[in-house]
């Protein structure tokens, strides 16, 4: 076998864009060959993937699968969402969702298994997606939730497909009592937090750096009305208590029956459903959040191509 030296290595990722290890084992392939290992990467759609690679993926699906007592998010990213309606995408993102329910939130896991229906692994699948779309694509979180007795409930916003849309929920429902009554109150949360994104379930569960930051910003508007320090106090916890009701489920009024907090909507539902109810964890996915979109000038892009600057 010839020597595969990190010189050559370095020119054929500098000449192809793909991994380390990916152009190791092309070289090795060739015969230490550098066009020969270049055309072996471009047939395996790596350097073409690779070069895609930078260009920011915000669109796509988030894919919700359940079973049970258990139930995964998962968020693929495409550049267009002209992509994210393709049959062979949507497809991928159905089929890696439900593979998640095997290992949770760990995507490079997730990747290593096998892809249904192919010799591929998942994340094989998503290269040879990328090379035969032509956009860049990748997976970008997970998430599971589960109970030991109870079900999880799914909802899912701008459905494209089953279980595939712009914004996917999972709510965790711990109790032995119906399940059909019981899964009813999953959806109506499910649908509730999709509308209302909820930072938390319960006050005491709201990240104390978030209560504390909103604490301070109150106590400073307050103290601008002039008002002695026991009264601003009292006018503090009392907007303490409205910021609660903005983002925790339990002290938000649902969005399906205005009348009711969600905490009494609960209490309600326990009495038909015969058994206590705990919301044991709710998850949240809405595509592209926290992902900083390029924004493109398209004559500045048409100049630039045509080599000349824009009037």
């Amino acid at each position: 076998m010839a020597e595969i030296s990190a010189s050559l290595v370095k020119e054929l990722r500098e000449r192809t864009g793909a991994g380390m290890m990916d152009c190791k084992k092309a070289l090795a392939e060739a015969g230490a060959n550098l066009d020969q290992a270049a055309d072996w990467l471009r047939k395996k759609g790596l350097a073409a993937a690779a070069k895609k690679a930078s260009r920011v993926a915000a669109e796509g699906l988030v894919g919700v699968a359940v079973d049970g007592t258990k139930g995964v998010l998962i968020e693929v990213n495409t550049e267009t969402d002209f992509v994210a309606r393709n049959a062979q995408f949507q497809a991928f993102t159905a089929a890696a969702a439900k593979e998640a329910l095997a290992v949770g939130a760990d995507i490079e896991k997730l990747k290593e298994r096998p892809f249904p229906g192919s010799t591929r692994k998942i994340g094989e699948e998503l290269t040879h997606l990328v090379a035969t779309i032509g956009e860049n694509m990748s997976i970008r979180r997970a998430v599971m939730v589960a109970v030991s007795a109870g079900l999880v409930a799914s909802y899912v916003h701008n459905q494209a497909a089953p279980g595939l849309g712009k914004i996917g929920v999972l709510v965790a429902l711990e109790s032995g009592g119906d399940r059909g009554k019981l899964a009813a109150l999953g959806k109506h949360l499910a649908m509730h937090v999709a509308a209302a994104n909820p930072r938390s379930i319960r006050a005491a569960e709201l990240d104390p750096k978030l209560v504390d930051n909103e604490r301070k910003i109150l106590t400073e508007q307050a103290a601008g009305s002039g008002k002695p320090a026991d009264i601003i106090a009292k006018m503090v916890e009392g907007r303490l208590r409205k910021f609660y009701e903005e983002v925790v489920l339990l002290e938000q009024i649902s969005v399906i029956d205005p009348e009711k907090k969600i905490g009494k909507v609960i209490e309600a539902a326990v009495k038909e459903i015969g058994a206590p109810v705990e919301v044991a964890a709710i998850a949240r996915f809405q595509l592209g959040e926290g992902i900083e979109k390029k924004e493109s000038d398209f004559a500045a892009e048409v100049a630039a191509a045509a080599g000349t600057p824009k009037a």
